[in-house]
């Protein structure tokens, strides 16, 4: 993916949390879709064009498109036009174990003419444009009872409740930029989009997904002329037609299927209910032998700082590379033997690397961990 001609945001050192619920071990790739708004939140609302029906209408769509895929689980935090609370949309994803959470918004602005499609990673931001649109989508929460204690006395009227959140801000953040900007890319070499670019701003709906996420914006509602694309048919399979597409380019680059299957909880009312899609035996990678010219490592970090190699600055790790860009990325780990790799992985997620994986290189180019166990 080209990351770099997206690459639009400020990253300052990464934060490692030893909690994480994130699971590489899932048997088939689990994808949360996340319609944003519904029930009696109705998001945006210009010309007629109502951004939680958009919302909704294209994560069917994603959602159709991606349960044609074998080994991809679909879970929806909504299907139909009911009201989903912030932190419960999170719930969904965390007890699923899911691999993404992608959620999926219509922007609005009072200059009817802004136009353009973003898409938004988490972490904190000044940034006063980013800032507004954070503040607009987390403003639901002033809907939901008790909001300022679930919400750490986050007020929505405040910049600073946004730039302050308490949240592990860029955990998976590398991996969530590889799939904002595959999202991106779709939207404009593909469908001939305007691209806004990745950026980094506060919401609440992705602070505490312990997994790569991003929320999109499809587009502006208030403009007459994107609003009817939006809301259009043909518009709409054309934007789930390019997510699904970047959904299934980061499963192909990242996913290595193991052997924990998710059966989804009974759901309680108002909640969403979902299908579980039969799993089909994986290949045990256990007896696969990996040519020389194929090398393992483990991505334990991306930061936009430069670090010395000491073990000191890698929580005690010894022989840490770095492959140097806009963001470094660092390496615990190289070696031909895939076996040997998921041990050095236990032994970074051991010293604290919760969101570590493992990337795969053939004669020094990157290629993705199926690939090189064909």
């Amino acid at each position: 993916m080209k990351m770099n001609s997206f690459f639009k945001i400020a990253v300052v050192g990464l934060l490692f949390s030893a909690t994480s619920f994130y699971s590489q071990n899932n048997a088939k790739f689990r994808v949360v879709l996340d319609a944003g708004h519904g029930g009696n939140d109705f998001g945006a609302v210009y010309h007629g064009y109502v951004e939680k029906n958009n919302a909704l209408n294209v994560a069917l769509k994603v959602g159709r498109i991606l349960e044609a895929d074998a080994l991809t689980q679909v879970i929806y935090t909504r299907k139909t036009d009911v009201f989903i609370p912030l932190d419960e949309r999170a719930n969904i994803a965390n007890k699923a174990k899911a691999d993404i959470f992608v959620s999926i918004h219509c922007n609005a602005n009072k200059n009817t003419v802004a136009s353009g499609t973003e898409t938004y990673v988490m972490g904190v931001t000044r940034n006063a444009s980013n800032l507004e649109v954070a503040k607009k989508e987390n403003e639901v929460v002033t809907m939901e009872k008790d909001y300022k204690i679930k919400y750490d006395g986050y007020d929505p009227n405040s910049p600073e409740s946004v730039i302050g959140m308490t949240v592990v801000q860029e955990e998976f953040l590398d991996q969530s930029i590889e799939l904002a900007a595959g999202i991106q890319e779709g939207f404009e070499n593909d469908l001939g989009r305007k691209s806004r670019g990745v950026k980094q701003a506060g919401f609440l709906v992705l602070r505490k997904n312990y997994m790569p996420r991003v929320l999109i914006e499809m587009g502006f509602v208030s403009n007459k002329e994107e609003g009817a694309y939006l809301s259009s048919d043909e518009g709409q399979e054309k934007i789930a037609s390019a997510i699904a597409k970047a959904i299934l380019d980061y499963k192909k680059e990242y996913f290595v299927p193991g052997t924990e299957e998710y059966v989804p909880e009974t759901p309680k009312v108002n909640e969403v209910k979902t299908t579980p899609i039969d799993t089909p035996k994986v290949k045990d990678t256990k007896s696969v032998s990996v040519t020389s010219n194929i090398i393992f490592k483990v991505q334990i970090s991306a930061s936009s700082k430069k670090m010395e190699l000491i073990p000191s600055n890698f929580n005690g790790l010894s022989g840490v590379s770095i492959e140097e860009g806009a963001i470094h990325k660092y390496y615990f780990g190289s070696t031909s033997n895939y076996e040997q790799s998921k041990r050095d992985l236990e032994e970074a997620k051991a010293k604290g690397y919760s969101s570590a994986f493992i990337v795969a290189y053939k004669n020094g180019q990157k290629i993705t961990i199926q690939e090189a166990l064909r």
